[in-house]
């Protein structure tokens, strides 16, 4: 009797499911900070102009986007996340 040996059980599509669950993880706690970024100066009532939503909508650094938050919580100005650039 032969094996079948099903493509979606085969170790490489298990490896492939798996990088592809990590990407989307880590693509989400990007769009997370993103967002947590803007809602943070809509909350204090800071307006956010074209470009600053665009850079900060453009980044895909989790790093740089932690310290942009940081930023954002002290802030008076949208200006002054990018401050020390």
């Amino acid at each position: 009797m032969m094996a079948i040996q099903y493509f979606w059980r085969h170790p490489l599509a298990e490896q492939v499911r798996a990088e592809g669950g990590e990407e989307g993880r880590e693509e989400g706690r990007i769009e997370g900070r993103r967002e947590m970024i803007l809602r943070i100066l809509e909350w204090r009532g800071i307006p956010v102009a074209d470009g600053t939503r665009g850079r900060v909508t453009a980044c895909t650094d989790l790093a740089q986007l932690e310290v942009w938050a940081q930023r954002a919580v002290h802030a008076t100005d949208a200006a002054e996340l990018f401050a020390a650039e």
